[in-house]
């Protein structure tokens, strides 16, 4: 004995249920939630600064920032200087991780500085720490 069920979504309702999986369909392919999930990393967030020095040990000039970003994490500030419409190099681009300890009055920040002498394509030219 089969019975009759009625909907109790209206067509509105299943419309707009259909939109929002053709959305979140179009920004899976897209990547859009790979990209958000690893920019919302921070591996290292909280660690001491001895961890961090022992991580940054393994930076080289000529990486990538998706290799920094994976050593190191996301930063916590950035900044580009020089940058201009001259056919030359774009600038330089400034990542600073910044780390404080509970025993120590001042922070120690490690600032990774950038070039790129093609658009976008960023890669490390040097970095170096400071205390404040």
């Amino acid at each position: 004995m089969l019975m009759k069920t009625k909907s109790t979504l209206s067509p509105a309702t299943l419309r707009l249920l259909l939109l929002v999986m053709l959305v979140a369909v179009v920004l899976a392919g897209s990547g859009w939630f790979s990209h958000a999930r690893a920019q919302a990393k921070r591996p290292l967030a909280g660690a001491s600064v001895a961890a961090t020095e022992r991580a940054a040990v393994d930076l080289k000039q000529g990486m990538s920032l998706e290799e920094v970003q994976m050593l190191l994490g996301k930063p916590w500030r950035t900044a580009l200087s020089g940058s201009g419409p001259s056919g030359g190099a774009q600038g330089t681009l400034r990542w600073t991780y910044t780390w404080s300890s509970s025993t120590a009055v001042s922070e120690r920040n490690l600032n990774i500085d950038f070039a790129a002498k093609v658009p976008q394509q960023w890669i490390v030219s040097g970095w170096n720490w400071s205390t404040y």
